[in-house]
């Protein structure tokens, strides 16, 4: 591998990895401060791509089309959480599961009635469009440095949200304790409606960013799924930071495993996830 190919796909790798982090870190913070195991995580992914793209094509502006999309999602949270997710806080993880696969079926079959089965494309904005000279023989998209540049600061405001501000000490303290946190008079349930609505616009808004990177096709939150319990497991379940790692690993791992090794591309983050695991089995990060 030559030196410029090699940049290239370190690039494509951090680029990558930071839009897992954003998938991954709203499905490792539900479950971390509120014990929810969201199997249809990835669900919400493939609406914000697919909530994108019509907006796209009915407005012609993807900046209005990706504002609106994540709103949507950020309701669609609430939503849910408020009707569904509220019944499952005292049981088993078994109920989650059942739960949140049977909402897997029903945003397939949503998506399959309203937008069909076939695939499609959002064209990167024309303001975006462009490439940046990476070395004498090649260049680098512009609107892939935007996504990374937009990934490191959602992850940035998380950060800030959860270290610095009162709503961060509160998700934090109902992490630790939710118990205590809800004698002492914090309204637990308006907590864990907007922790979930969060995690869910998260994943929705990794979905808006990889419109214009990926085919959108149905069923594509299913295999970021897979993924980004990867990601959680290496980094370890309900570490945010944990999240951040695992994400750039799994993301710059399977990028080169693509070039280098293509037939067993599939299965190098697995392997990885194991030998993690043999040496730290709650994950590198784990709390």
């Amino acid at each position: 591998m030559s030196t410029e190919l090699f940049f290239v796909q370190l690039i494509n790798g951090i680029q990558y990895g930071l839009l897992l982090f954003l998938i991954a870190s709203g499905l490792t913070l539900v479950f971390g401060v509120m014990g929810i195991l969201n199997l249809a995580h990835g669900s919400m992914y493939m609406v914000g791509a697919y909530l994108v793209w019509y907006f796209v094509a009915v407005t012609g502006s993807f900046t209005a089309s990706a504002l609106l999309s994540a709103a949507i999602a950020l309701g669609l949270g609430i939503l849910i959480e408020r009707v569904l997710i509220q019944r499952l806080y005292n049981r088993n993880h078994l109920d989650q599961v059942l739960l949140t696969i049977g909402m897997i079926f029903v945003f397939n079959s949503l998506q399959s009635i309203l937008w069909g089965n076939d695939p499609y494309g959002v064209a990167v904005p024309e303001t975006l469009s462009g490439s940046v000279p990476f070395t004498d023989n090649s260049s680098y998209p512009v609107y892939r440095i935007f996504a990374a540049l937009v990934c490191i600061g959602i992850a940035a405001a998380l950060y800030f949200v959860v270290s610095k501000t009162r709503l961060g000490m509160l998700i934090r303290a109902g992490e630790s304790n939710r118990e205590m946190v809800e004698a002492l008079g914090v309204n637990i349930k308006s907590l864990y409606t907007i922790v979930f609505a969060i995690g869910v616009m998260l994943a929705a808004v990794s979905g808006i960013i990889a419109a214009p990177m990926r085919s959108i096709v149905p069923g594509m939150g299913e295999s970021v799924l897979i993924t980004c319990f990867v990601v959680v497991v290496i980094g370890g379940m309900g570490s945010i930071k944990g999240a951040f790692v695992g994400a750039l690993m799994v993301g710059i791992i399977s990028t080169f495993a693509a070039v280098l090794m293509p037939t067993l591309s599939n299965m190098i983050i697995y392997i990885f996830m194991i030998l993690v695991l043999l040496v730290k089995p709650q994950g590198l990060f784990a709390k």
